[in-house]
């Protein structure tokens, strides 16, 4: 499968560099594109390769890794008609700036603000119970970490989790997108006790 990330941070090129080691087409798509390219050089991976949010935009699957607090939500908006159709991978959890609480209410999930911004994209939830340091220990004393998958949407839900299967997660069918308020409070509970189980089965 062709995955396009858009963003370069710890979470966008470390799920480059995972779905690239398992086989995937992958494009770490930037706003600066000499960026990604000096990222993807440095990680030598021969189906890895660097360009522009369009070019990664052009992939069926779409993961942003971009932050809420950062205007997640609008910029998906300008790219709506461009999402169409397209499975959305919605990695974020909508953390405040001193990560010590979310910016949305206990009754919504940053995974459903993004369904009904975006009601052509299909979109799920994953990899938001796992932190940017798990991928370079994912195995933690050989216990696998796990990807708890949300989604409505049951085809793109089965198709996010085989893209998983070469990868060193678990990745686990968490049920619908509504799930994902309890998976993104799980994880700001888990950021506050420095993660030390989580998300370690």
């Amino acid at each position: 499968m062709k995955i396009g990330i858009l963003g370069t941070g710890r979470m966008g090129s470390r799920l480059a560099a995972m779905y690239a080691k398992a086989g995937h087409e992958v494009i770490l798509g930037s706003r600066d594109v000499e960026h990604a390219h000096a990222l993807v050089a440095g990680l030598g991976l021969e189906r890895l390769a660097a360009g522009s949010y369009d070019q990664a935009l052009d992939a069926p699957i779409v993961l942003p890794a971009i932050f809420v607090r950062d205007g997640l939500l609008a910029r998906l908006k300008q790219l709506e008609s461009a999402l169409a159709g397209k499975i959305l991978i919605d990695i974020t959890n909508p953390f405040n700036a001193d990560y010590s609480d979310f910016t949305t209410p206990w009754h919504v999930s940053s995974a459903e603000q993004i369904a009904e911004a975006l009601p052509r994209a299909r979109v799920v939830g994953a990899f938001k119970n796992v932190f940017w340091d798990t991928f370079d220990r994912p195995d933690f004393d050989t216990t696998v970490s796990d990807v708890l998958v949300v989604s409505d949407d049951h085809d793109a839900k089965r198709d996010v989790m085989r893209l998983g299967k070469a990868t060193p997660f678990r990745h686990v069918d968490a049920g619908p997108l509504v799930n994902a308020r309890t998976v993104e409070r799980m994880t700001l509970l888990a950021n506050q006790l420095d993660y030390s189980f989580f998300p370690r089965a």
